[in-house]
């Protein structure tokens, strides 16, 4: 597959998140970055369908998020970080989210990316997303999720050792 071709491909399907970027500036720093290049390939493959939303504002770099309709599917079923998945003693999941957000090299949306992400379309309208959970709640064996239905964004919270077959969870890559 043609990475650079998909990721332009999707660019021009969905000029609407990003009306103010164009293609070849975009084409320029990824030929640049070829390590970014590689995690987006990681993004693509775990089925996260990855797209420019934007460009950061204080770095002035280019955002990329998941922008798969529902939750990539080769990132679901994990609970929310390691600490969950050692308190499990039965029906371990394979994983758990933030080790592999940190595997692939990208950011875990915060619940305010989720929401500015759910302003450029509908995602989630089956599935939900792990999101960043505040330390004090992750102190207390939360964490927290976010989904969108009855055309509202919806913030919830779960013990974080839970794990479920429609919960996976979005990132974002600065290039």
């Amino acid at each position: 597959m043609d990475l650079i071709k998909t990721l332009r491909d999707r660019f021009v399907d969905n000029l609407s998140r990003h009306p103010d970027i164009t293609w070849h500036v975009v084409e320029e720093r990824l030929r640049k970055a070829p390590d970014k290049l590689e995690i987006l390939r990681k993004m693509e493959e775990t089925g996260g369908e990855p797209d420019v939303i934007g460009v950061d504002a204080e770095r002035g770099e280019i955002v990329f998020c998941d922008c798969s309709a529902e939750s990539p599917t080769g990132r679901r079923s994990l609970c929310y970080d390691r600490a969950a998945l050692e308190a499990r003693k039965k029906n371990k999941p394979v994983g758990n989210v933030l080790d592999l957000v940190a595997s692939m090299g990208v950011e875990l949306l915060t619940e305010t990316q989720y929401r500015e992400l759910q302003k450029l379309g509908e995602f989630d309208l089956k599935t939900s997303s792990w999101i960043v959970t505040p330390v004090a709640i992750r102190k207390r064996g939360g964490a927290l999720f976010c989904d969108r239905r009855y055309d509202h964004v919806f913030t919830y919270h779960n013990g974080a050792e839970s794990y479920y077959a429609a919960r996976g969870f979005r990132c974002r890559l600065i290039v």
